[in-house]
């Protein structure tokens, strides 16, 4: 009968957290998804490419609201339980309030596992796997990004500007710059214009116009009745290497492994800013998705206490606040404590242990102080 009564009101937890969790996560990646826009209206890069960005955002959102959308669940369920009488049924079956906090911090370590497979392996290969999309996309969105009278800088090295832009394509007065290298240039003006596609690629055809190369301070020009330019070999300034929270977790765990790992990181410097004055940044981010998850039997213990008191005590409200604002807090200190890791271990430790602490000294303060409470 007992396990009857805790199987029912875990399922409601777990079916109010996945509804509650996933609403609010398509939400924000609806919110997201319009600021991404920017990828082909400002990017140049193809619709295809910008749902396939956008969705691969998902885990990343789902994990970042993890924490609070399950703190919510845990209070909601047993306030509901309490408005509704329904933890009577609890107590009147033997059911002690130290059982009760029990089995809800178990609960609560299935989804720090959940939460850590998202942090070390879910996200950064969703994140990594969306950057891919753009690192491998040409500018294929061009005819929205040329406008009238102003310069396009889109493009890696290359200035575009146009005069006019007619309805059907064609465009007037073209004035492109290319920076090849440091001393090297060119400068194309064209006066008649247009895009033309073919084999999946976008080229630019330019008529009646003057082509000049800078190399080394030398100048030479010549004209032109008809070229072509390859639009195709261009690449978007949007940022394409791999960022650091896009890396795997074994990418960080070896970039701050700097005495065992030495031929590693020598291979990987270049592409991944693997070296010393970052190491900082890589312990951030490593023990961010291991650290973060650890609050998460913390805010079950804190939300679990409400039991402590009936809707019936006249305290009962104000107790409700305290719990909800303990657990917000405990929520934000998670979030401003993994900022202040770094190369000092020591230090690090007394972070790890910040959690672990907390969580003793509430659960023995009940035990201590609510002894006869806990006992009903």
């Amino acid at each position: 009968m007992k396990k009857l009564i805790f199987r029912k009101i875990l399922k409601d937890i777990l079916y109010f957290f996945l509804l509650v969790s996933l609403s609010v996560t398509l939400i924000v990646w609806v919110i997201q998804a319009v600021n991404f826009l920017d990828i082909v209206s400002e990017d140049g890069h193809g619709f295809d490419v910008y749902f396939k960005y956008t969705l691969l955002n998902l885990p990343k959102i789902f994990s970042r609201i993890f924490m609070f959308m399950f703190f919510i669940s845990v209070f909601y369920t047993i306030l509901r339980y309490e408005n509704n009488n329904e933890l009577i049924v609890f107590w009147s079956n033997g059911i002690t309030k130290k059982s009760f906090v029990n089995v809800i911090i178990i609960f609560s370590l299935f989804f720090s596992v959940i939460q850590i497979l998202f942090t070390t392996y879910f996200v950064p290969i969703s994140q990594n796997k969306a950057r891919s999309y753009i690192r491998s996309s040409n500018i294929d969105f061009f005819p929205s990004l040329l406008k009238e009278k102003k310069f396009i800088d889109t493009v890696s090295n290359l200035t575009i500007f146009i005069e006019k832009k007619n309805k059907n394509g064609s465009m007037e007065k073209i004035f492109l710059k290319e920076d090849i290298d440091k001393d090297t240039s060119q400068t194309i003006y064209a006066k008649e214009g247009k895009l033309v596609s073919q084999n999946k690629k976008t080229y630019l055809k330019l008529f009646d116009g003057e082509i000049i190369n800078i190399k080394d301070k030398k100048i030479n020009t010549f004209s032109f009745s008809e070229t072509e330019i390859d639009l195709s070999k261009y690449k978007t300034k949007t940022t394409t290497y791999p960022k650091i929270q896009e890396l795997s977790t074994m990418t960080l765990l070896n970039c701050i492994s700097f005495d065992s790992i030495k031929l590693f990181l020598s291979s990987m410097k270049s592409k991944y800013n693997c070296k010393n004055n970052n190491t900082k940044i890589f312990f951030q981010e490593f023990f961010k998705r291991l650290y973060l998850p650890l609050y998460i039997p913390l805010v079950a213990l804190v939300s679990s206490i409400m039991i402590l008191y009936s809707k019936d005590n006249f305290k009962f409200n104000k107790f409700k606040n305290i719990i909800f604002s303990t657990g917000i807090f405990l929520i934000i200190l998670s979030e401003i404590t993994v900022r202040y890791f770094g190369t000092n271990v020591d230090y690090n430790v007394i972070l790890l242990f910040i959690p672990l602490i907390i969580f003793i000294l509430i659960y023995s303060s009940i035990f201590m102080f609510g002894n006869n409470y806990l006992k009903k």
